[in-house]
């Protein structure tokens, strides 16, 4: 059974897809439901699934910014989005970004199910064709720093702490410290701040978030510390950024 994800801020309108998906009889099984695409980003980094189906239109973050904010996930996912007449153009961005397909409201059940089957179909093939040339990795051992890195990888930022990543791979913290000054030329906390950082502008980019809320999600509890923080390493403050960005409408990232 392939794993499927719906993301729309209606509710009513996650039931309909899931009772029709569930109607079709296809190999599909619907395993979370989200309500923006902020929150399904935040699921999809700790969870596997093999389709998307996403609403354009959402609050917080739309169906464009998750899409472009998997697209620098490590992996490939399959994102099929729901769209009106009117925003066709949205639906043409969309498919540059590189979806997989669109369907248009109101859905009709045969066009949901053409199109998930043509994806089945389409990911059958795939199969046949890669079976026998995916390498297997589960056996290849990582490096102490390459297990700190993959716990900091999978970890919410505002968890993340020298103690626990050093507890998560059963070392001595003192240890991990010198050790990734050693291996990646800088230290652990400063190294956690730049993740914190471009965390940050890209919820100011992509998210109608407050300050506060953005400060808590990337792990500062102070928004005055996580506002000298952002300014020292980007060069304004984040109202400053978001503002620039708004009036810009560029994606490119200020230069420090």
């Amino acid at each position: 059974m392939k794993k499927v994800l719906l993301v729309d801020d209606e509710r009513w309108v996650r039931t309909a897809l899931k009772w029709t998906i569930n109607k079709l009889n296809l190999p599909l099984v619907v395993v979370h439901e989200c309500q923006n695409g902020l929150e399904a980003l935040d699921w999809i980094k700790m969870n596997d699934v093999d389709l998307i189906l996403t609403d354009i239109r959402m609050p917080i973050m739309d169906g464009l910014a998750l899409v472009k904010e998997l697209s620098i996930l490590n992996g490939e996912y399959d994102v099929i989005v729901i769209s009106v007449h009117d925003e066709f153009q949205f639906v043409q961005q969309a498919i540059r970004s590189g979806v997989t397909d669109y369907l248009l409201k109101p859905i009709e059940e045969n066009e949901i199910k053409v199109c998930l089957e043509k994806w089945l179909n389409e990911k059958g093939n795939e199969g046949d064709t890669s079976n026998h040339t995916l390498p297997d990795n589960d056996n290849v051992p990582l490096s102490t720093i390459e297990r700190v890195l993959d716990y900091i990888n999978k970890t919410p930022l505002d968890q993340i702490s020298l103690k626990e990543a050093a507890e998560s791979i059963h070392i001595n913290p003192s240890y991990l410290s010198q050790l990734f000054k050693q291996q990646l030329n800088k230290k652990f906390v400063d190294y956690i701040t730049e993740l914190r950082i471009e965390e940050s502008k890209r919820l100011l980019h992509n998210t109608t978030l407050r300050m506060s809320e953005i400060a808590e999600r990337v792990g500062y509890s102070d928004l005055a510390y996580f506002s000298n923080n952002f300014k020292r390493i980007v060069g304004c403050s984040p109202s400053e950024y978001r503002n620039s960005k708004s009036k810009t409408g560029d994606g490119n990232l200020i230069n420090r």
